[in-house]
């Protein structure tokens, strides 16, 4: 991705496989991209790798189409998504993917990297969603991990593991949680953003400003429907910008 004038414009483009990027849009100051999985979900096995890089100037919106659905495994190898983003000097990144759904006995393996330079903008929001209990769809158990590592000027600002294993119902008990969210902004103005933002949630969920222009928060909800609820509020605030369109279909 590199800035054309006042706009941000495609630089180079490689896809194979199942993972395709459209871009619903002409370009724009925010050119606006969304991936879509054709193969309509993942289980044991599969592999999926994205790769995006922000030039220095341009600004990237990147959502995709639809949830992501982690379907029961049978395989002795978890199904493996891979993403890796670099920004540079004064880009700016929304990285925004709707909801990964966990099916019974889904076994996913989740790696976020993310390099960028000190003045760059990052928000970043993965929802994860235990089941589709108004489909009278029901998690009993699975393997879930997800491993986030953002480096800021060569230095780690953010890392996170999370593991999920077995009865994960049983693990979120105590929460109550049906979905959660991970939010993350990195930017020069985060902590003008804590109050407000800590504010509109509400226990169990929580956000801390980690560090100087690093705010995470962790959102809990009972279900996909109150997780947006909750999170939609605090995109539109941190990327100054309403949703993408895909997230209003």
């Amino acid at each position: 991705m590199r800035r054309s004038g006042a706009d941000s414009r495609i630089a180079d483009l490689y896809q194979q496989g199942s993972l395709k990027v459209l871009f619903p849009g002409r370009p724009a100051q925010t050119l606006e991209a969304v991936t879509l999985n054709t193969s309509g979900g993942l289980t044991g096995g599969d592999r999926i790798s994205f790769e995006a890089e922000v030039g220095a100037g341009a600004r990237l919106c990147l959502s995709t189409q639809a949830a992501e659905r982690a379907y029961a495994s049978r395989d002795c190898e978890p199904a493996r998504v891979t993403t890796g983003l670099t920004l540079g000097e004064g880009a700016m990144l929304h990285w925004l993917p709707q909801e990964t759904i966990l099916f019974d006995r889904a076994d996913l393996c989740r790696t976020l990297a993310v390099d960028m330079v000190e003045d760059a903008t990052l928000l970043a929001v993965e929802p994860l969603v235990f089941g589709r209990h108004a489909m009278g769809e029901t998690l009993r158990t699975g393997h879930f991990t997800d491993s986030w590592r953002v480096r800021r000027g060569g230095v780690t600002i953010y890392a996170e593991a999370l593991r999920l294993a077995g009865d994960i119902p049983r693990l979120l008990a105590t929460t109550g949680a049906g979905a959660m969210a991970t939010l993350l902004y990195a930017a020069p103005d985060a902590e003008a953003h804590l109050a407000a933002t800590r504010a509109s949630l509400p226990a169990p969920s929580g956000t801390s400003l980690l560090r100087p222009g690093v705010l995470v928060a962790r959102v809990l909800a009972k279900d996909a429907y109150e997780l947006r609820r909750l999170i939609v509020p605090l995109i539109e605030r941190l990327s100054a910008a309403p949703l993408p369109k895909v997230w209003r279909l």
